[in-house]
């Protein structure tokens, strides 16, 4: 990892690889994730923002059955070309279902076992701590459809004897989840690489809690807040405020921090490791949980109830700036931003985020209008939540848009061209943009509705609404601000 990338000037765009054209059901790791890193140098972009890579549980990248396992359905079968595996045109040519060509491929490994890339899986299965309580989770779940509390009793409570009898009924099972996650791991380290020598940097997403139907609170009881059966106690949300007179209840089940202390922290070492040999750098989603969390009694069907709970965030960076030397990390520090989580994030020197789409009401001091930006912070036009910036503005009160007009002295360009110039302005030492705001696009591309369900997580795009000279202009525009 370079070292004070936070500290340099560069601008980037937010695209998650599901958003990637492709012959896959969503964009994967093949031709076009190098296509768009190709683009991304020639527009002189320094940065790629994605989202959580894990595997999705209901479409969301944020809720997923393991933290550390990689989403499968991004690997790319042309690729299989690369290991020697002899029969990946005829996978390719006949449009093979995904799993149906890893298995053959996998089936091919174990009769070539001298092979280098047999080799190199023996490599990543020793050093690959997390591994066997991911697969097995997996293949159990492959079994046993239903969330774990509802397995037979000794798998769900990992008695020695039936997990050890599993493993040895299912060891074929759990040995090609294994390669797929080899392979997962292989092909997006290669794309990193790839990202790295333009010097482009990777920016992941590590959100703050995990989700409950995972191998993460299925293998670690004792690091979370759960009844004696494995329910969780209490669960992560938001408290009531102007947009919810409810709040928000997510549902995660909390950390029990003090089991956590007792380790220094171990897992959420391992974890911050394993997320930093993935990225360059790395988004802390709800970073204001690390200062105070929101606990919500688990049988309430609201946030409403819920109350601040202290949480140990200094002694947690403590540890971790122990363990790396270095925290290349961005606080995500929207919301209910109180002192406390402003000086944890100011003492371990993390950037903060702001978003222009929230700049424009009446306050002159509003922190996210540009002339109040800071260095120590990354500026958006949107982030994945937000409505594109076209959508924003179309849907904006008369008086707020005469606001920005009035900011930005009557722009000669439409929407959304006055944000992105500001965004590459801005004294901010980032300055990113989802995609779609580069391409102009509206409401009807967005990423992701918050509290909603349906249409989210599918948005891609075609290479025909890339316009050819929209490199060129970026790319001066990056030079002009010195990004």
């Amino acid at each position: 990892m370079p070292r004070g990338i936070l500290k340099r000037r560069l601008s980037g765009v937010v695209l998650h690889p599901t958003s990637l054209p492709g012959p896959q059901f969503h964009g994967a790791f093949g031709a076009e994730a190098y296509n768009w890193l190709n683009w991304l140098e020639l527009a002189g972009f320094g940065v790629w923002q994605i989202l959580p890579l894990c595997p999705v549980a209901d479409g969301s990248p944020y809720n997923s059955f393991s933290a550390f396992s990689g989403n499968p359905d991004f690997i790319d079968i042309g690729q299989l070309k690369q290991i020697g595996f002899p029969e990946y045109k005829k996978a390719v040519s006949s449009r093979l279902d995904q799993r149906t060509a890893l298995a053959q491929a996998y089936v091919w490994l174990q009769d070539n076992p001298q092979s280098s890339i047999a080799e190199a899986f023996r490599s990543f299965l020793s050093q690959t701590d997390w591994l066997p309580d991911a697969s097995l989770f997996t293949v159990i779940k492959q079994q046993h459809s239903e969330h774990w509390l509802h397995w037979p009793e000794p798998l769900k409570n990992r008695e020695k004897s039936a997990i050890t009898a599993f493993r040895a009924q299912h060891e074929n099972q759990i040995q090609l989840e294994n390669f797929i996650q080899f392979l997962f791991h292989r092909q997006w380290l290669d794309l990193r690489r790839y990202a790295n020598e333009r010097n482009i940097l990777v920016f992941g997403d590590l959100p703050i809690f995990v989700s409950g139907d995972s191998a993460d609170v299925w293998a670690n009881r004792d690091l979370f807040k759960l009844n004696p059966d494995g329910s969780p106690e209490v669960v992560a949300g938001v408290p009531p405020d102007y947009f919810s007179a409810t709040g928000q209840r997510w549902g995660n089940p909390i950390y029990h921090w003090p089991a956590h202390a007792e380790t220094g922290f171990d897992w959420w070492k391992r974890r911050l490791k394993h997320n930093l040999e993935l990225y360059d750098a790395v988004r802390i989603d709800h970073f204001r949980g690390f200062a105070a969390y929101w606990e919500i009694p688990a049988d309430e069907p609201t946030a409403i109830n819920g109350r601040w709970i202290p949480s140990p965030g200094d002694e947690l960076f403590q540890a971790l700036l122990a363990e790396t030397k270095e925290l290349p990390l961005i606080a995500e520090d929207l919301g209910i931003i109180t002192d406390d989580v402003i000086a944890l994030r100011k003492k371990y020197g993390l950037p903060g985020m702001k978003i222009l789409q929230f700049a424009f009401d009446s306050d002159g001091m509003n922190p996210y209008l540009p002339h109040n930006h800071t260095r120590d912070t990354v500026i958006y036009t949107g982030t994945h939540d937000n409505n594109t910036t076209v959508g924003w503005y179309n849907h904006l009160a008369e008086s707020t848009k005469a606001r920005i007009e009035a900011y930005y002295a009557q722009p000669a360009e439409p929407m959304p061209w006055p944000l992105i110039k500001s965004a590459l302005a801005s004294p901010a030492r980032w300055a990113m943009m989802p995609f779609q705001d580069l391409l102009e696009l509206d409401e009807r591309h967005r990423m992701n509705t918050p509290g909603t369900t349906e249409g989210n997580w599918r948005w891609r795009f075609d290479w025909s609404q890339v316009d050819e000279d929209l490199a060129n202009k970026l790319k001066a525009l990056n030079h002009l601000y010195a990004r």
